[in-house]
């Protein structure tokens, strides 16, 4: 069981292929549905790690959306908005710094190897909940490992929570004198506005899969 779940995973080694790979999971798998905003192409769950997550892939600051976060000198490094409350959330969660929580029990406790923390409230109105709703932090050989688990995303935009949650693991890492493993993100719902389709029709065109024809 273990084996088939680890087969199910997939990997890739920088944060713009993950995106590229997402899109296209959803592109070619996704069926038609609706959501407060508009209609959608709703993908199935996926399931994959990322080694390399920085603002300056070259994937991301080539076809990154100019309106999520490519502002500024310094190109893409601007999280959006929704990435910037959940970021807020571990930091500050009804008075609690779930990070420096991780930190704190992972450091006193060697013998407990992991950690999880929620940023969810319960009953909290809907369009307050957010997208990213727990992270797993996990020591296996001897680097330290996190999950991000998303209840749904809009994976048009999901690379501008990515980087920042890769940031969070490197801080945990540090903090721990531990190097950091690959990031794992799961996507519950995975999805894209039909809005997007045309921009993300031109750049899965321009990032055909290595096996096209």
């Amino acid at each position: 069981m273990a084996g088939a779940e680890e087969r199910a995973v997939r990997r890739w080694d920088s944060c713009g292929r993950a995106w590229i790979g997402v899109l296209r999971h959803v592109w070619t798998a996704g069926e038609a549905g609706m959501d407060d905003r508009g209609a959608i192409i709703e993908g199935p769950p996926i399931v994959f790690e990322v080694t390399s997550l920085t603002w300056q892939d070259p994937i991301l600051r080539e076809h990154g959306d100019a309106d999520g976060g490519r502002h500024g000198p310094e190109g893409l490094g601007r999280p959006a908005a929704a990435a910037q409350r959940e970021c807020a959330r571990m930091r500050d969660l009804q008075g609690a710094d779930q990070v420096r929580w991780v930190v704190d029990l992972l450091r006193a406790r060697p013998w407990t190897t992991s950690a999880w923390i929620s940023l969810a409230v319960p009953c909290e109105p809907r369009d307050a909940a957010p997208c990213l709703v727990a992270l797993s932090f996990r020591i296996r050989a001897y680097t330290l490992m996190m999950t991000a688990m998303f209840r749904a995303q809009n994976v048009y935009r999901g690379y501008l929570s990515y980087v920042p949650l890769r940031e969070v693991q490197l801080e945990v890492a540090e903090e721990l004198g531990l190097p950091p493993g690959p990031m794992r993100v799961f996507v519950d719902v995975p999805y894209l506005r039909v809005a997007d389709t045309e921009r993300v029709a031109r750049i899965l065109t321009a990032l055909p899969e290595p096996n096209a024809a």
